[in-house]
């Protein structure tokens, strides 16, 4: 709150969401104290704030009346829509300040919550730091719309997310795939784009409309029902509570033959935990109905009510991708989920292999990418594949070494950066050893090997090394390496990091 000598008193009144019974009682009581009422209003005059307020309206008020000079339409003010908006509202503030200056309290009157994607929040931007102001919370149009659908917004660790319908389609499908419960505003003109986003996004069969919550006109219905023709600005989309909402629990009795097949969908999550997930990734995993995969990566996704979870253990990605392509024959929607890249020595190989099977040919399969651990460690580490590389795995589990020692042989000779996974366990030891061995009849003693461990968990360390310095006790089954060529560098920074790189342009020979 901020004071003024001899001023009046700003004072932001939320009227909630339109029936005018909805307005709180400090609402009401700071439309009494006010000298002056002011309201936003398009050009046509009518103000949905004053007719919410109507019956608490004095003869004696003095009414302001804020007048866009635009809403939709366009306009040849020299600084467009934005500098027609911005104009406006410095003169709007300048005729409250007029009233403010000369003692009185004015009210300025909002739908819903003042500081809520309210027209409030301009005039209290250049006016609150110079007046004692008050702002009076309203319910907001998302409240409502819940309570008129009689459906929880968002329950236990549900995150409860609202979008502006005027964000562009991409952004809106990605957000909508990724949030949990979701409020969708400023449809209208809006809303044909917003419904393509909940489409793309898999969502539009969970959404729900509402128009004029709580006011005269109100509707309610399923937004893939609705007429684009026939939308308002003020309604909503709602994704309401799929905790709230229930989770259809599966029948036990099912056969492949007596329900319609669900969908696998096999996920990467990044190499550690949710701040490496994709959009994408984040709405499959909140859509699915059973989890299947490696405990210590289904352990990285946060529990839901009403999933199920499979976990098992690292050496039977055949039999947990055949069970999951079996939970989808049965109706379920499944994610099979990976650490970094899928596709990427992970499960999408398995799952493609079994859903090759006649069994399963009428089982959807999707794979959708993750950040795979070459890369997390690279950016890392600066841009140690900033040329051309190689992938390996040191694994001699599925492939016998001598092939691995030949791959890794014709990688150096060619000069490639090498990106190394599994390079050791507990019951592999030596094939670092080895590998060092093998990369040094081609590469330089001093070339720049980087040791990445545990990239985006509490235990990551990435570090340089000379590759005649590679100690294979320094590498675990955790530890990633990127063997630079001949072109790649590293420096030392004055604050004791170091970045390595290799260079896009390759010299001629």
């Amino acid at each position: 709150m901020a004071e003024g000598a001899g001023a009046g008193r700003l004072l932001g009144v939320g009227l909630g969401p339109g029936d005018p019974s909805l307005m709180t009682v400090r609402a009401v009581e700071a439309i009494a104290e006010a000298d002056v009422v002011a309201y936003h209003s398009a050009r046509h005059g009518r103000s949905i704030a004053r007719s919410i307020a109507a019956r608490h309206l004095r003869a004696d008020h003095i009414e302001e009346a804020l007048v866009y000079p635009v809403t939709t339409e366009s306009t040849d003010h020299p600084g467009g829509y934005r500098g027609a908006l911005e104009e406006f509202y410095a003169q709007a503030a300048a005729r409250l300040a007029a009233h403010l200056d000369a003692g009185r309290t004015v009210a300025v009157l909002a739908e819903g919550d003042p500081l809520f994607y309210g027209s409030y929040m301009h005039m209290h931007k250049r006016l609150a730091h110079r007046y004692p102001t008050e702002v009076i919370p309203g319910v907001t149009s998302v409240s409502a719309a819940a309570a008129r659908l009689g459906t929880p917004l968002s329950e236990a660790e549900e995150a409860l997310t609202v979008l502006p319908g005027t964000l562009p389609e991409e952004e809106l499908t990605a957000r909508l795939a990724s949030s949990d419960a979701v409020a969708v505003m400023k449809l209208g003109r809006t809303f044909p784009k917003v419904r393509r986003a909940l489409e793309r996004s898999g969502r539009l069969t969970e959404a729900r409309y509402v128009e004029r919550a709580t006011m005269e006109g109100e509707r309610t219905g399923r937004v893939a029902d609705i007429d684009p023709d026939s939308v308002p600005y003020f309604s909503v989309a709602v994704l309401p509570s799929k905790v709230g909402n229930g989770v259809a629990p599966e029948k036990e009795d099912d056969s492949p033959s007596e329900v319609a097949p669900g969908e696998v969908t096999v996920v990467g999550t990044g190499p550690a935990g949710p701040l490496w997930l994709t959009p994408e990734t984040r709405g499959a995993l909140a859509a699915a109905d059973d989890l299947v995969g490696y405990t210590t990566y289904l352990d990285r996704v946060p529990a839901r009510d009403g999933q199920r979870r499979h976990g098992s253990d690292n050496r039977v990605e055949a039999e947990r991708a055949e069970f999951a392509l079996e939970l989808a024959r049965r109706g379920r929607r499944v994610a099979v989920v990976s650490g970094g890249d899928p596709g990427v020595f992970a499960m999408a190989t398995a799952v493609l292999e079994a859903a090759a099977q006649d069994a399963y040919a009428d089982v959807p399969v999707r794979v959708l990418p993750g950040v795979t651990a070459a890369n997390a460690a690279a950016a890392r580490a600066g841009a140690p594949l900033g040329h051309d590389y190689a992938v390996l795995s040191l694994s001699d589990r599925l492939k016998p070494w001598e092939v691995i020692a030949e791959r890794l042989r014709a990688a150096a000779a060619a000069d490639l950066v090498l990106a190394l996974y599994n390079p050791g366990s507990r019951s592999r030891t030596w094939q670092v050893g080895k590998a060092r061995e093998v990369l040094l009849e081609h590469r330089a003693p001093d070339t720049p090997v980087v040791l990445a461990r545990d990239v985006g968990g509490d235990g990551e360390r990435v570090r340089t090394v000379p590759l005649a310095e590679l100690d294979p006790a320094q590498v675990d089954m955790r530890t990633l390496l990127i063997v630079g060529s001949s072109q790649t560098q590293a420096a030392h920074r004055p604050d004791g990091t170091e970045w390595v790189w290799t260079p896009r342009r390759y010299p001629e020979r």
